[in-house]
């Protein structure tokens, strides 16, 4: 599918077909596409945990104000913010862009300060940001991928974090901005008109605020 396409009839569906399910190489191929998401200084402070098992999708339901998509959808994706994604992933970015030609030698440790004094300390609201803003680029482009691929998705915010963590396994230094439902729609459902969306000139300036 087209991406301005994929863009414009994607929408957060209500009714998955609980029929159907995803197997893993088609939930491998998704979040491979997803991966490709932009990330600050490419460090992608990102994991997935991917749920499928019908009991274990019952059991994140009740994570989930008992929303009913959560266990109809064929997986649902816990999307995890990682704040130590600085120290697990810089010096892998830091080879890598070496190797590339991206950096020259004499230039990775100016690079690695820079990346330390930006983010903060790993329990600062900072760092913390900075992973919550990193999946949500991530989990944007799982729902755009999931449309080109054929499926449909929800994002909800609508969870209890503390729930997840603990029948999740989920440390408590990770944050969940949000999980994803994933699959298709059911057959005898219908999609309403998209709703409300704001004129460009209500929230759009131009060279400064206000303008």
């Amino acid at each position: 599918m087209d991406t301005i396409q994929a863009i414009k009839e994607r929408r957060s569906i209500n009714f998955f077909d609980p029929e159907r399910t995803l197997d893993q190489g088609a939930l491998k191929e998704l979040l491979s596409i997803a991966n490709l998401a932009p990330s600050s200084f490419d460090l992608q402070p990102w994991k997935v945990v991917v749920v499928t098992d019908p009991e274990r999708k019952k059991t994140l339901r009740a994570c989930a104000m008992n929303q009913q998509k959560v266990e109809e959808a064929s997986a649902v994706l816990i999307m995890v913010a990682d704040p130590g994604g600085v120290e697990e992933n810089m010096d892998r970015v830091l080879e890598s862009w070496q190797a590339l030609g991206y950096m020259r030698p004499e230039m990775r440790g100016a690079y690695a300060d820079m990346i330390r004094s930006l983010y903060g300390g790993r329990d600062s609201m900072t760092r913390k940001l900075f992973a919550a803003k990193n999946t949500s680029l991530f989990a944007m482009t799982v729902m755009i991928a999931a449309k080109g691929m054929g499926l449909e998705s929800h994002p909800m915010d609508g969870i209890d974090e503390a729930c997840i963590k603990k029948e999740f396994n989920i440390p408590e230094d990770k944050l969940i901005p949000m999980i994803i439902a994933v699959g298709t729609l059911k057959p005898d459902g219908s999609l309403l008109p998209r709703a409300f969306r704001r004129e460009l000139d209500e929230f759009v300036h131009f060279q400064a605020y206000g303008k």
